[in-house]
Formats: structure tokens, sequence, C-alpha cells
């Protein structure tokens, strides 16, 4: 079942009616902008601004605007791609409607091999506003990760904001979790094809930058639920790729790391995406943003699953992803990080330089490493 989709310039959305976003409106004064470069030799595309709906108040260059009006333009940066994967990988991969009412689905990807095999739920990354399943960046890794990590991988397509702001994610994050519940209980026998093959007991969640933000946020809300809530799933452990964490006090890190010309984030970019997807007015010490602040949920009361943490040397999250990996050390949590030297933020999928495959090879082998303990 394909969900919705086919290429078009620019994916336009209104959020009318929303009086949150009205009121956001009319706190801004002028047109905020940041520039995101990307490595010019996965022909990615940026469309020309061919929509004019007023004045522009929040725009990441290429990736999101958001007008006055309420509008929302993403030009199509990242080519979407059907389930098709190269035969050579050993792969079999198709799309599925987890939810009709919200129209989230997921693109499966399951090696062909022997036995039972453990199920990565899986969230892409884009500061919450970007981003899809179908992007070809995201299907080429994970088809890739799940044959060379011989696991099964769900890659969830979530709401996005600033049409649907936190917990918005959260909740679709949390939902897949409970629709894959649901397939091991009373699956259907459209989905016998992978829940066959599925080893429910050694389920990982995972995800990149914002979607490495959402399987930790899910993972929380899991660990303060009922312990039986997941059964007969078991949650094995959640991976965290270059998290997406902020706060409203500058880490070094974030002020004075050097960035690399076709860096994926900046910080500029960063606050706009925080601005668009947390609660308006909300502050970056919201607990959703910084999980460290105060008034999140103590570390120490909640049940977590082993945690790896891969960072990369040149992202400016890098600081932010170490003090995570500190405090959860000192709450007596299962964590492990690993730093991949001279690459910056999202580098496993939207830099294909010689330096980047190779880093992102070594990084497939510490997940599956992590995954087979």
């Amino acid at each position: 079942m394909r969900p919705q989709g086919g290429p078009h310039l620019y994916q336009k959305r209104s959020l009318k009616g929303n009086s949150s976003l009205v009121l956001f409106t009319h706190c801004m004064r002028r047109r905020r902008m940041a520039a995101i470069s990307l490595d010019p030799r996965l022909g990615l595309q940026i469309g020309k601004d061919q929509h004019h709906n007023g004045v522009a108040i929040e725009e990441i260059e290429g990736l999101i605007k958001v007008y006055q009006d309420g509008h929302v333009e993403r030009p199509p940066i990242v080519p979407n791609v059907s389930c098709t994967v190269a035969p050579e990988l050993g792969v079999t991969s198709k799309d599925f409607v987890i939810d009709k009412f919200t129209n989230v689905w997921a693109r499966f990807y399951v090696p062909r091999c022997e036995g039972k095999l453990p199920l990565i739920v899986y969230f892409h990354g884009g500061g919450f506003c970007v981003g899809s399943a179908a992007w070809r960046c995201y299907h080429e890794f994970l088809a890739k990760l799940a044959s060379k990590a011989n696991c099964m991988i769900m890659s969830v397509n979530y709401r996005l904001a600033p049409e649907n702001r936190l917990p918005a994610a959260y909740e679709d994050g949390f939902n897949a979790l409970m629709w894959v519940k649901q397939q091991a209980l009373n699956g259907s026998s459209d989905q016998n094809w992978w829940s066959s093959q599925c080893n429910f007991s050694k389920v990982f969640l995972a995800g990149d930058s914002a979607g490495a933000n959402l399987a930790y946020n899910v993972a929380t809300r899991l660990g303060s639920s009922c312990a039986s809530i997941l059964k007969p799933l078991s949650l094995k452990g959640t991976i965290l790729i270059q998290p997406f964490f902020g706060g409203e006090a500058r880490l070094y890190s974030e002020r004075y790391m050097m960035q690399p010309s076709n860096s994926a984030l900046s910080l500029s970019a960063s606050d706009i995406y925080w601005r668009l997807s947390l609660s308006v007015g909300a502050s970056r010490d919201h607990p959703w943003c910084n999980p460290l602040a105060m008034g999140s949920a103590k570390l120490e009361e909640l049940r977590l699953p082993p945690t790896m943490v891969c960072i990369s040397e040149m992202d400016i999250l890098k600081d932010r992803n170490l003090e995570f990996c500190t405090a959860m050390t000192r709450a007596g949590k299962t964590v492990e990080f690993v730093i991949s030297k001279g690459v910056g933020h999202a580098f496993q999928v939207l830099h294909s330089s010689q330096l980047s495959q190779t880093r992102t090879h070594e990084m497939m082998s510490h997940l599956k490493a992590f995954m087979n303990r």
C-alpha cells in the first residue's frame, strides 16, 4: 500500500484556524532565516520561490518557509523515492499505513535470512519540521543498515511541525510502537511477510537528530508507564544518533564549533526548528528540548533500556550529546557512546564523501554490535 505521494515542486500546507500560530505571527517583527548547505554531489534540488503568501516569518533556506498567513512550503531538496531496494542488498521493502486518521505510515526493510530478526523502530531527522521516510538518503541508509546489521527496520513517517507541533510526533512514535504490539498479538495476514520473521522480544527504538529525540521521548514515556505496557514486545535498547537536544544556555560546541561547508545543522537553523516545533512561547529549556533542564523527568526515576549514543566530532550538538551521556551515567543508566571523527551532523545520510562513507560503515558496525549483545 503506497502512502500519498508523487513529486511536486512544493509541499504547501495551511495553518488556518491555528490560533497559536496567529499569536506567534503577531510577535514577529522581521523574517528569520537560516541557510543550510548540503553536499552538491547528492544531486539535491532547491525549488524557486513560486508562491506569494505574504511575509515569510521563518525560513531555513532550501528546507522550509513559513508565511505570516499560515502557509508552509517545503522545497523538495531531497527526492522522495519508492520502496525499491538495490537487489545486491538482499532486502525487501514495503510501505504500510499505520494510522489512516493522522496519515502516519511506515516503510519496512526486511533482509533475506534464516531465523527471527530483531526489529528497529526508526524515526528520521529534520528538526521535527522536514524529512520523510521516503527521502532517498534515508531509504538508502536504512536499506544498507538492515542488510549489514541483519535486522528488520520499520521507518516511521510521523507528522511534522509547525502544522503539528510537539507532542504530535511523540504520539505518532508511541502509537507506531503500539501498532507493532498489535501485530505481535493479532497480526493481519497482509503483515505476515515481516511479522513472521520478527523477533518481538528484541525491539530497539532508534533515530537520528530529531528522530533520536523522538526515540528518547518515547522511551521515557514507556519508562514511566506500567512495565507490562509493551507485552509481548520487549524493548532491548535505544539508539540515539546525534540526538537533537538544546537549551537556553549555549554550550561550547554550539558557540564555537567550526562547521564544514556542507554542514546539515547550524545554530540559527536549530533555533528555528525549536521555535516551530515547541509550543508557542516555550523556551529551549522545555523538557522536550532539554531533557536535563529543571522540570524534566528525573533520570534516576525512569526505567530506561541500555542506550547507545552516536556523536559526530564536528557537530554543534557534540557537547550537548556528551553532557546527556554524562547525566545518564550519573543516574545509573547503561549508556555507551561513540564519536565519529572528522564528520558533522547527519553525515550518514546527507554527505557522500569518502570519509563520510567510511564513518557510516563504522557506525553500522557499532550499531550491529550493540544490538547483538
